[in-house]
């Protein structure tokens, strides 16, 4: 335990009545001292004796100041605060929530009983009210036009059968579901006033940076407005809550049904929108998360002006571009997204993008990570023609593509409700209903790429175990691969879309099985070089050990067709 230092009490009291002699009562420092002294402990009504020339002295003795900086601790937020109170409201709904059974039968009175007309009408009123239920919970969100649209998260309001926002003078308005993005958990809410409500505007969050002041407003357990404030913690945080994460980490206190409620930064502008917190207790510990409003700003006005999102759609499947695929690629380093697929009909199946290909920056945003391609694509608008700069066979070019709609199908989003990983919840509501608290110890797959729904991780799809009958085959890396034949394509159950060679055996513990390959994956590329054969896969790994190379970049398609890029170690 750290020492604690404090001054003797002896010293403490001549210093202070050392200050009472001499300061004197100019400007009622007397006054203030002698209380001093007497809160000191001397004795109750005692005088501080007068010397000859006290007033002459007294009169030239300068006035003691005080820093007023040491006192008043850091600058109040309150006159900040209380322009914005207004304009933040809690976020009511309610749920029919259908009961499944009969419940307690009622009980048996003895015939002719006084109270049988009452048990019955106690348990058949009961027995109704069980059977269609409403279930509530509270939330928050903000004004952001005083004609009466609100901002709150997706969650605060999903399913809701009645929304109500209740402003802070008391005031209930019944609010109207305008749309709603999931992707971003976001939504916007329409009330009809009497009156112009006040409202806030959205600030520009990218010129944040960790240590800025900010302020969050909210309704915390149901509590109504109130006010707390942090920092920024840290910027550009992915908490795997969705495709486009980007969120603001900041320790001013968030807890259940702030979700939806704005951050401020010092000048009042909405810098983000409380939407998650990390908490092993389901309280604040100073971890939350916000969407900043670069991300937010965007999707609000599409949602306000369509009632929906219109992202921008680049049409490609792409996996992160890891240390072992740089190095196979000849990358610096390993950054970009790598392109796994191309999808069929989308923007750039005219060849303008190739699988494999990396890219590197788009409309002249830098792509350090596979998400922020995700990200600033969703971001373009539709139609817009864009320079792409990709790395392709050893170098950078630069290449121009226009922008489809990004088109959310079933496919895609049953692709995504199979994952096996725990997304976490958002949504800190006063009821705990999707608490918005993500366990430290909760896990995620996080392979998602988010452009089509679709896994290019390294977990490759399961395939049959059959094994094919015994041909002609070559060993590369620890894989005995073999010709696609009409008998090994039934066998391993290889659609007739997927060309290239198959695995049949993988040995155990070769830089393959480490990869995750096994029996009935095809090699549809090494290094960028479509083959055919066994021997086409064993020549050109031996060229790439004859170049120097440490890895062989495979494509890899499982039976079904799912194309994935996986660097293996050469031996």
């Amino acid at each position: 335990m750290a020492p604690i230092y404090r001054l003797p009490f002896s010293r403490s009291f001549a210093l202070l009545a050392s200050i009472a002699l001499t300061v004197g009562p100019v400007a009622g420092g007397a006054e203030q001292a002698f209380a001093q002294v007497q809160n000191s402990g001397a004795p109750a009504g005692a005088q501080v004796p007068a010397t000859a020339g006290s007033q002459a002295t007294q009169a030239a003795a300068p006035t003691m100041t005080m820093n007023p900086a040491m006192n008043a601790g850091p600058a109040s937020v309150a006159d900040l605060a209380a322009g914005l109170l207004d304009a933040v409201v809690n976020i009511s709904t309610s749920q029919k929530v259908k009961d499944e059974g009969n419940g307690p039968a009622t009980p048996k009175l003895p015939e002719n009983s006084p109270y049988q007309n009452e048990f019955n009408d106690l348990f058949n009123n009961k027995k109704d009210d069980d059977s269609n239920r409403k279930v509530s919970s509270l939330g928050s969100g903000f004004v952001i036009d005083p004609s009466g649209y609100i901002v709150t998260n997706n969650h605060v309001i999903e399913g809701a059968d009645d929304i109500e926002a209740i402003f802070p003078n008391g005031t209930k308005l019944k609010a109207k579901l305008i749309g709603t993005d999931t992707k971003t958990d976001l939504s916007v809410l329409k009330v009809e006033p009497k009156h112009p409500l006040t409202a806030v505007k959205f600030g520009d969050s990218s010129k944040m940076r960790i240590g800025d002041w900010v302020m969050a407003i909210g309704n915390p357990f149901g509590l109504g407005g109130s006010v707390t404030i942090g920092i920024v913690s840290a910027r550009g945080r992915n908490i795997n809550a969705g495709p486009y994460d980007n969120f603001i980490q900041t320790d001013a206190a968030i807890n259940k049904g702030n979700s939806g409620g704005p951050l401020f930064n010092m000048k009042g502008e909405v810098i983000g929108i409380n939407t998650a917190i990390i908490s092993p207790s389901g309280g604040s510990i100073g971890i939350g998360f916000a969407v900043p409003s670069e991300l937010a700003e965007g999707v609000v006005n599409q949602l306000r002006d369509f009632g929906e999102t219109r992202r921008g759609w680049l049409g490609v499947r792409i996996q992160p571009v890891t240390d072992d695929v740089a190095n196979s690629l000849g990358l610096g380093s390993a950054k970009g997204a790598l392109v796994a697929g191309i999808i069929k009909g989308g923007p750039v199946d005219n060849g303008s993008i190739k699988a494999g290909d990396v890219i590197l920056k788009f409309d002249g945003k830098e792509v350090d990570e596979m998400r922020d391609l995700l990200r600033i694509v969703a971001e373009s608008p539709v139609g817009k023609e864009v320079d792409v700069v990709i790395y392709r066979e050893g170098k950078e070019q630069t290449v121009k593509v226009t922008l489809g709609r990004q088109e959310d199908s079933t496919q895609a989003a049953a692709a995504s409700s199979d994952k096996g990983g725990q997304k976490p919840q958002l949504a800190p509501d006063s009821n705990g209903n999707h608490d918005g608290v993500i366990n430290p110890n909760g896990s995620d797959d996080g392979d998602d790429d988010g452009m089509d729904g679709q896994d290019q991780g390294d977990n490759p799809q399961q395939s049959p175990q059959a094994q094919p009958p015994a041909q002609a085959s070559s060993t590369v890396l620890g894989m005995k691969l073999a010709k696609l034949t009409a008998e090994n394509r039934k066998s391993f159950g290889i659609a007739d879309s997927v060309d290239g060679v198959v695995i049949t055996e993988v040995a155990p513990g070769s830089a393959a099985a480490e990869k995750g390959l096994k029996a009935g994956d095809v090699v549809v590329e090494v290094a960028q070089e479509f083959v055919q054969t066994p021997s086409a896969a064993s020549d050109k790994v031996s060229s790439l050990k004859r170049e120097g190379r440490r890895n062989a970049q495979l494509m890899i398609a499982s039976p079904n067709g799912d194309l994935r890029f996986i660097a293996v170690a050469l031996e």
